[in-house]
């Protein structure tokens, strides 16, 4: 089975947060393991990105997240909302020649940053509603 890093903003702000959930359910119905999942879940506050695994230093979170990110087949990432984990997280990926879906909510008042639309790993998908992502999600997991 493929296997999936989902990256999306937690300490940076949960703004997108509703539609983290979607996200991982259209993966995993593709028959990918989402190796993040934790990640979509509601519940998680802003507040919570250190303490999300209680007990662990923010050392051992980045050395966890790396892990997971170096065993993933790809990552798809939501970045509606600037996140310095998932710019880091993405730049990551390039490093390990990993291909990058970014999701990301057209908003005429923000633009998405250059160095992830100019990345050469990076695929974008620019959506109005969650479900407009399928397809694009799809298409990059069946590439992968």
């Amino acid at each position: 089975m493929k296997k999936v890093y989902f990256a999306c903003s937690i300490t940076g702000g949960r703004d997108y947060a509703h539609v983290y959930q979607d996200i991982v359910d259209m993966i995993k119905a593709e028959g990918m393991e989402v190796l993040s999942e934790a990640f979509a879940n509601q519940s998680v506050k802003a507040k919570d990105g250190v303490s999300m695994r209680a007990g662990m230093s923010p050392s051992e979170v980045w050395s966890w997240d790396l892990n997971w990110l170096t065993t993933a087949d790809g990552v798809v990432a939501e970045v509606s909302n600037p996140s310095l984990g998932v710019g880091y997280e993405i730049a990551k990926a390039h490093q390990l020649d990993k291909p990058v879906l970014a999701l990301y909510h057209k908003r005429p008042d923000h633009k998405l940053s250059s160095m992830i639309v100019g990345s050469p790993n990076v695929t974008v998908c620019e959506y109005d509603i969650i479900t407009d992502t399928e397809p694009a999600i799809a298409k990059f997991l069946a590439e992968i």
